[in-house]
C-alpha cells in the first residue's frame, strides 16, 4: 500500500514540531535549548554564506552514495531473484556481511581509503546497497513463473523481461528499502563528517557544539532534518509517479 502524505500534513507536522520545541524551550529556559525563532533567525543569517556550503557537501555525499548503491545493488538483486543458482552462490556472502553494523567498519574503511571523500561515500554505499539487494531479490523471487510466459512465447530477451515485468514488480519494495536505508545513511554520514573534513553538516554541527554556539548547532540540526524531509518527500513523489498502479 502506498503511503499518501499531503502537503497539508507536512505543514501541520512542521508547525506542531515548532510549537512543541517552543514550549519545551520556554519551560526549561536553558541556553542549551534556545527558542525556535532565534534558531531560525540565525539560520536565515548564515545559510547562504556558510550553512548552504556544508549542506551541499552532505547532500552530494548522500546522492553519490545512493547512486552507486542502486547501480550495484539493483542488478545484483534482480540476478539473485531471477536465477536460483546466482542466489545460492551469493546468498551466503550476503547473509554473512549484511548483519554487520556498517559504522563498525568505519576504522577499517578509513585505514584502507583514508579520511577523505572516498571513505564517506563508501560507508553510505554499504548502508544502502545491502537493503537494495535484499528488497529487490525478494520482490523478484515472488513473481509467479507464469507471469513470464507471454513474453517468453513472443521471444522476449532477458532485458525486455526485466523492463516490462521485473522492474515494475520490484519498484515498490525497492523504494521502500531506499526509504528505510536513507535515515541510517544520514545518521552515519553525520558521524563520518566529524573526521577528516572541514565541510559537511555533521562537521558544522559538531564544530558549533565544541564552540558552545547553540544557535549555530541547532541551525545545523534544522538543516539536517530538512534535508531528510526533502529526501523522503522526493521518494514519496517518485513512488506516486512510478508506482501509480500500486495505489489502493
Amino acid at each position: 500500500m502506498m503511503a499518501k502524505i499531503s502537503l497539508r500534513m507536512f505543514v501541520l507536522g512542521i508547525i506542531f514540531s515548532l510549537a512543541l520545541w517552543a514550549v519545551v524551550a520556554h519551560l526549561l529556559a536553558m541556553p542549551v535549548i534556545p527558542p525556535p525563532e532565534q534558531v531560525l533567525l540565525r539560520l536565515a543569517q548564515k545559510f547562504t554564506d556558510v550553512i548552504a556550503v556544508h549542506a551541499g557537501y552532505s547532500l552530494m555525499r548522500i546522492v553519490l552514495g545512493l547512486a552507486a548503491a542502486v547501480a550495484v545493488g539493483y542488478p545484483v538483486g534482480v540476478l539473485m531473484g531471477y536465477f536460483p543458482r546466482v542466489n545460492r552462490l551469493l546468498a551466503p556472502l550476503l547473509y554473512l556481511t549484511y548483519p554487520v553494523p556498517k559504522i563498525a567498519l568505519l576504522p577499517v574503511v578509513m585505514l584502507l581509503f583514508g579520511v577523505g571523500e572516498t571513505s564517506k561515500l563508501l560507508l553510505v554505499f554499504l548502508i544502502i546497497v545491502f537493503q537494495v539487494v535484499v528488497a529487490v531479490r525478494d520482490a523478484v523471487a515472488v513473481i509467479p513463473a507464469e507471469t513470464y510466459a507471454p513474453l517468453r512465447v513472443l521471444g522476449a530477451s532477458f532485458a525486455q523481461i526485466v523492463r516490462h515485468i521485473i522492474v515494475p514488480a520490484s519498484l515498490p519494495k525497492f523504494i521502500t528499502a531506499v526509504r528505510v536505508a536513507m535515515a541510517t545513511a544520514i545518521s552515519v554520514l553525520f558521524f563520518t563528517e566529524t573526521f577528516g573534513t572541514q565541510y559537511g553538516i555533521g562537521y558544522y554541527i559538531m564544530d558549533a557544539w565544541l564552540r558552545v554556539n547553540y544557535l549555530d548547532m541547532y541551525a545545523g540540526i534544522v538543516v539536517l532534518s530538512t534535508m531528510g524531509l526533502l529526501l523522503f518527500a522526493l521518494l514519496d513523489w517518485a513512488e506516486r509517479r512510478l508506482c501509480a498502479w500500486n495505489r489502493s
